[in-house]
């Protein structure tokens, strides 16, 4: 239920306490930007923007070529 100040603080709780398993007591402690970060750590958002593109995975991959070899 989203209340006022625009938070749903019963989602946040149930993924703080739950997913993230935090403490209670470190759950309140945490600024919303360190939430933020341990959500987006958490599932997989670690970059914002646009994908990267072809030319850039061509460069990249110019860079460093695949071996071959596993060791």
């Amino acid at each position: 239920m989203k209340q006022a100040g625009g938070f749903d603080w019963d989602l946040l709780m149930r993924f703080g306490l739950g997913a993230l398993g935090l403490a209670p007591r470190d759950f309140w402690r945490m600024t919303p930007g360190e939430f933020d970060a341990a959500v987006k750590g958490r599932v997989g958002a670690f970059t914002e923007g646009a994908p990267m593109s072809s030319a850039r995975l061509s460069a990249l991959s110019e860079r460093f070529p695949d071996r071959g070899d596993t060791a």
